[in-house]
Parts: structure tokens; C-alpha cells; sequence
């Protein structure tokens, strides 16, 4: 399901935004910082300090994780259904050891792993690849970082 596009933005991005909601069906997002794809159709996040998603998740698997490059301006949102692994359970240890401690140099403090497994994916872009098409990406690139004081 992840296509090479979709891996490379996982990868490049720096935060994503894990939308939950639990029994009383209020939306709720929060940033998370340690996340990776599992395979073509996992997103792995490591639970730091989440307990609101992560009781939510037990209480309503149906989320949304968007993320994007907040220089090139686009990314996705890959809506699925989640569990939570705890320390406890089998899949923690070779999930912890492969995929998240390498992001982590054994630093963050990872109380266990939300796995969200995909079932539609669609992309972010931002309004002015629309207004703009004739405009190359790595001047929108150089744009954004103009505007944050990075260029």
C-alpha cells in the first residue's frame, strides 16, 4: 500500500500528528516525534508521552497521522486502525529493537508502540502547487525557508 513516495516522506518528515478519539467521539491530535512505516502498510510510533492517544486507541482504533515536510509543503494522511503494544507483548522487543531504538539511540523513554495499520492513504499538498504549477518545487522549498529565516 506505501508507495516509494510515501516511505520517503515518513522518512523525511520530522513530526507527524496522530488524530484519535475515544468513547465520547471528540477529535483530539497530538504531535509525535518517533515514527516510522512497517513494512508497505504500518506506521509505528513510539508512545513517549501519550497517554490521551493511547487510551483513546484502546477505546476507538480508527485514526488518522499526517505528516508533512514543512518545507516542500506536502506530505499525507494515512487513515487506518490501530493497536497498542505494550512492553509485555511479543511483537514489543523485535518492533523496539529494529525499528524504533535506532531512532532513538535508546534515549526517549518508550513506554510502548502504537502500530496503525493502513487502509487509505491521501496526499497533502498545499494550495500553491494548485495556484502555482508552473513554480518548481525547490523554489517553493527556498521560499518556505526564506519565510522561516533560514535562507
Amino acid at each position: 500500500m506505501f508507495s516509494d513516495d510515501v516511505k520517503a516522506s515518513i522518512q523525511e518528515s520530522i513530526l507527524c500528528w496522530l488524530a484519535t478519539s475515544g468513547e465520547d467521539n471528540f477529535p483530539s491530535v497530538s504531535p509525535k516525534e518517533i515514527f516510522t512505516f512497517n513494512g508497505d502498510n504500518e506506521i509505528l510510533i513510539a508512545n513517549i508521552a501519550s497517554p490521551n492517544s493511547v487510551n483513546n486507541i484502546l477505546e476507538n482504533p480508527k485514526v488518522c497521522v499526517s505528516f508533512i515536510h514543512v518545507f516542500k509543503q506536502k506530505g499525507f494522511q494515512i487513515y487506518g486502525s490501530a493497536d497498542y503494544i505494550t512492553k509485555d507483548d511479543s511483537d514489543f522487543s523485535e518492533l523496539y529493537t529494529l525499528k524504533i531504538q535506532p531512532m532513538t539511540d535508546g534515549v526517549y523513554p518508550v513506554a510502548g508502540i502504537i502500530r496503525i495499520r493502513a487502509e487509505k492513504i491521501k496526499p497533502i499538498v498545499a494550495p500553491s502547487y494548485a495556484l502555482f504549477p508552473d513554480i518548481p518545487e525547490e523554489d517553493k522549498v527556498k521560499s518556505a525557508k526564506k519565510h522561516y529565516g533560514l535562507e
